[in-house]
């Protein structure tokens, strides 16, 4: 049989030890889930533009660190470091794994995209927060998220031999468009102001279906369809997985995006009931980003081998 080279199978070159680029983009995939539960709690606190200014803030890289200042600016420093955190992970996985261009190339796509989310960041303070571009600076983070976690899997200790298991990686895939378009609805619903535009629950106004005249109301009604969708869509794989594959890690991951959603449904009505209240809000917008962190990683495990 001839022999397979590290790009496509064994998940890293002869005699290279990935355990260095894994512990870094560990660190990104953490680094990465906090910085978004630091933007929420940054839109939650009302402290979007307690900065009025970009990419100083009141004409200093240090301001005095108190009320909203202390939030915004800490979301834009802890951004920062993310860029440097994963910059040297790359770089390491481009030292360590010279067989792995196509980690290189992963890599490269992920830069691109925390320049592109940095310049997104700094318009929404510049143009005062614009729906379009508020949702979109939360859209391109989710996208790096998931490249960072397809990165992560694809150097563990099972890269080079995929699972080719097909119930899982469609379970997965399906559990991953659905629940980013869930969260870029629920980053719409945020920066429309839509939040309580269904101010009680389980019922939307009293009903099940209210009347939807009011756009706020309609936005806010999708979310809520859609997160049931989500449910149904994860809960179904799940069972789905847990009735044809073996693998315990798909099992496990499949479990876990089934209680993760559950979960989410609560933190979301939740939201409502305590008025939008930060702690509540932020927690929900984590979970998504663990939930699809899960997903992502779900599907890149059952990918089919490559010829």
């Amino acid at each position: 049989m001839d022999e397979i080279p590290p790009a496509l199978g064994h998940g890293k070159a002869p005699g290279r030890d990935p355990g260095w680029v894994r512990a870094l983009l560990h660190a990104v995939l953490v680094w990465t889930l906090a910085l978004l539960l630091l933007g929420s709690v940054v839109h939650a606190t009302g402290s979007s533009l307690a900065c009025p200014d970009w990419p100083t803030c009141f004409g200093t890289m240090m301001p005095e660190m108190k009320g909203g200042v202390f939030w915004e600016h800490l979301h834009r420093l802890w951004a920062g470091a993310l860029v440097v955190l994963f910059t040297a992970a790359v770089i390491v996985a481009r030292r360590t794994l010279p067989g792995r261009p196509d980690l290189f190339t992963l890599g490269l796509a992920g830069i691109g995209l925390l320049l592109f989310q940095s310049v997104l960041g700094g318009l929404t303070v510049i143009y005062r927060l614009p729906d379009a571009i508020s949702t979109s600076h939360l859209a391109v983070a989710f996208i790096f998220l998931a490249l960072a976690t397809v990165m992560l899997v694809l150097t563990g200790p099972t890269a080079g031999a995929a699972l080719n298991d097909a119930t899982s990686r469609r379970a997965g895939l399906w559990a991953a468009t659905m629940i980013f378009a869930q969260s870029i609805v629920g980053a719409l619903v945020r920066h429309t102001d839509s939040g309580m535009g269904c101010p009680d629950v389980p019922l939307c106004l009293g009903r099940v279906i209210p009347p939807l005249v009011h756009p706020m109301v309609q936005l806010h009604f999708l979310h809520r369809v859609l997160g049931l969708a989500v449910a149904i869509v994860v809960i179904s794989g799940t069972r789905k997985i847990l009735a044809r594959t073996q693998d315990p890690v798909q099992r496990g991951l499949g479990v876990a995006l089934a209680v993760g959603v559950v979960g989410q449904i609560i933190l979301g009505f939740a939201s409502v009931a305590f008025r939008l209240e930060p702690p509540y809000v932020s927690t929900h917008t984590l979970l998504a980003a663990i939930l699809l962190t899960l997903a992502v990683a779900m599907t890149t495990r059952a990918r089919r081998p490559r010829a």
